[in-house]
């Protein structure tokens, strides 16, 4: 499974963006092969509009299964995840990556 965290950095230990769609990175675990990789996503701050929907642009290309959030995903960025069949989970707004996804396993966050 490919766990994908919005992330203010670059590593476990950073924090969770609560932003969706205007996040600065997306942090990526592989599970299967234990792996976590960043991807920027700082050049969406340019864009005045639509950039939910050009995030989860990014995060189909990243092939997540799951993505770890703060607030969640507007809308119209929403409904496309869930049309894709990425599960979203929200409330991690105040973790660490690392804590989110301990959360994540005890089943601690939200569905969203």
């Amino acid at each position: 499974m490919i766990v994908a965290f919005t992330s203010k950095g670059k590593g476990w230990g950073s924090m969770i963006d609560p932003r969706f769609g205007r996040t600065d990175y997306f942090l990526v675990y592989d599970e299967s092969k234990d792996t976590l990789s960043a991807h920027d996503n700082r050049q969406i701050e340019n864009e005045a509009h639509g950039a939910g929907p050009k995030t989860a642009q990014l995060l189909f290309k990243l092939e997540a299964d799951v993505l770890i959030t703060g607030n969640g995903p507007g809308g119209n960025a929403a409904a496309v995840l869930e049309k894709a069949g990425i599960k979203i989970f929200t409330g991690a707004q105040s973790f660490t990556v690392n804590e989110a996804y301990r959360a994540y396993q005890e089943e601690k966050l939200q569905e969203f």
